[in-house]
């Protein structure tokens, strides 16, 4: 019986050492009371003991954009609202007139239209919020063929607005600007730098002035005399015979188009020499003249290697001033431009002659053996105008903005080809440019109107429909080409509040999204109402969906 009881006191010591092995000393006694049954015992440091954290991963990032919301949206949000500045909407509803960002308020306010005003005032914001980001929502606001606003007016405030605060920074991306717009802003800007940034406006205000007076192509007398309306036309022909009259008229009209011609040459050495010293005496206008004309140069020296191998070519061209003209004569660029194209180091036989006849014979050059031959090879319609050559214009390189000027002139000077051309691009044997029209000004061209008031539109009516048909239908091709819009519906606002451009805006992008749109939302739109409707668009036509859209019932009387 000993023996078993030791065995079993052995085998339960066992078992509590197993059980007990590896423990800290405090738990390993099992029991060890309150602290004060050991008074003189050091008081243990006890911590509580922490759970088990699981072994985490940090989330990779999903998307740049999503992750910064995540982390910064709702605090930013909660201490933007209190200081941001709150106004009326046109209809009396409250609203945010500022998000907060300058950059994101210069995006979202500067439309067509906008007034200078407002740019002056939101471009140093922006510009010290990220300087970077407004100068590619600069570049957002010329873009044309899908790159951006196509505001051209609110581009070259904004470029005025750079040249004054930031001029090297406006010379250094010139040939950026020429991508996301035209060569032809490049003179443009010099221009409106040089006369003034309201230039146009004066302009246009000057001629609308001479056009409501009644004086515009009027000659004027300089004699200082006046028409004695006393005597009358039988005493004036009892005086002077047919022959004397005549003889004066033409005496008159030969010292008034002279008075002309010497006023014109007076205007142009004016503008000439304001261009000099201009050139002569500001760094920074004489930077920005030197790029314009080094591009220039540059982009024609290399069109015309291309020429030589049937390869593509700019339209620096095209764009390129021409020798005498307004902006030639404003500006000199000409001159600049043709001395870069025929330097004088690398051309022997203007290392002697003085630098008058060198700067009138490169400029020559630079017409005959530049310009001439490179706008030639572009089939430009002007050029065939011009001559009047209208039976060999190539329709089918004709760009979208001037097949919606010229289109009518077409029609006039050779209709048969011309209806030939449409028939053709309807047919799909020929293709017709829409790339620089924003799809409002194509359905602008449409004759709703004339409908609408009962009028059949003449045969040039006819015409504006099929040129915007076509273009159209170009347009929505080649966005298909870029893939469709998946779970999109447009909502079109066709309200009393809503006319001209707005309308036509409102109209286009409605039935654009609804002609991109995947099933089942493909063709349909939704009215911006306080009780919207779903509509099928019904039309066969660009015209009739047009009117379709612009009918929709949308809570009022029509």
């Amino acid at each position: 019986m000993r023996i078993l009881s030791i065995i079993r006191e052995t085998q339960t010591q066992a078992a509590v050492s197993q059980l007990t092995r590896g423990l800290p000393p405090a738990i390993a006694t099992l029991l060890l009371g309150p602290p004060e049954l050991r008074p003189n015992s050091a008081q243990p440091q006890c911590t509580e003991p922490k759970p088990a954290q699981p072994q985490c991963t940090e989330p990779k990032p999903s998307d740049p954009f999503v992750d910064l919301m995540v982390a910064n949206f709702n605090d930013a949000f909660t201490k933007m609202r209190s200081s941001l500045p709150m106004g009326m909407t046109e209809n009396n509803s409250p609203t945010y007139l500022s998000s907060g960002n300058p950059c994101l308020d210069f995006f979202f306010h500067v439309v067509p239209d906008t007034p200078p005003s407002y740019l002056d005032q939101q471009l140093p914001l922006a510009w010290a919020h990220d300087s970077l980001t407004t100068l590619k929502l600069i570049c957002n606001l010329r873009g044309v063929r899908g790159f951006g606003k196509s505001d051209k007016e609110g581009f070259y405030t904004a470029a005025f607005w750079l040249h004054q605060n930031h001029p090297k920074t406006l010379a250094c991306n010139l040939a950026s600007f020429a991508q996301f717009g035209c060569f032809r802003d490049l003179p443009e800007i010099l221009y409106r730098v040089l006369q003034g940034q309201d230039v146009r406006e004066k302009e246009k205000a000057e001629w609308l002035r001479i056009k409501g007076s009644g004086k515009r192509g009027r000659i004027r007398r300089t004699d200082g005399t006046r028409r004695d309306k006393s005597k009358s036309k039988a005493k004036r022909v009892k005086e002077e015979s047919r022959e004397v009259r005549i003889n004066k008229s033409l005496e008159r009209d030969k010292l008034e188009k002279e008075k002309a011609s010497a006023l014109r040459t007076e205007k142009m050495v004016a503008k000439a020499k304001k261009a000099l010293d201009r050139y002569q005496s500001d760094s920074d206008y004489q930077f920005l003249h030197d790029q314009i004309s080094d591009l220039f140069a540059e982009c024609l020296k290399s069109d015309m290697e291309c020429l030589k191998r049937n390869n593509y070519i700019t339209l620096a061209a095209k764009w390129c001033p021409s020798i005498y003209s307004s902006f030639d004569r404003a500006t000199l660029l000409c001159e600049s431009i043709a001395r870069k194209v025929f330097p004088r180091e690398l051309y022997p036989e203007y290392e002697v002659i003085e630098d008058e006849h060198y700067a009138y014979r490169v400029r020559d050059r630079l017409k005959k053996e530049v310009l001439v031959p490179l706008r030639k090879a572009m089939d430009l319609p002007e050029v065939y105008m011009t001559t009047k050559q209208w039976g060999s214009i190539p329709y089918n390189k004709v760009a979208s903005v001037a097949m919606k000027l010229y289109k009518e002139k077409f029609l006039e000077h050779d209709k048969e080809r011309f209806s030939k051309y449409l028939e053709d691009v309807k047919a799909g044997k020929s293709k017709i440019a829409a790339g620089a029209l924003l799809p409002h000004e194509i359905i602008a061209q449409l004759n709703i109107e004339l409908y609408d008031s009962g009028y059949e539109p003449e045969e040039n009516g006819d015409v504006d429909d099929q040129v915007a048909e076509l273009q159209w239908k170009r347009m929505v091709d080649d966005m298909l080409k870029q893939g469709n819009m998946n779970n999109c519906l447009a909502v079109c606002d066709v309200s009393g509040s809503m006319g001209g451009t707005p309308m036509e805006v409102s109209v286009a992008l409605g039935l654009l999204v609804s002609e991109l749109s995947e099933e089942p939302w493909k063709g349909k739109v939704i009215t911006f109402s306080q009780n919207p409707r779903l509509h099928l668009i019904k039309g066969d036509d660009l015209s009739s969906k047009c009117k379709f859209v612009r009918r929709m019932e949308w809570g009022m009387k029509h």
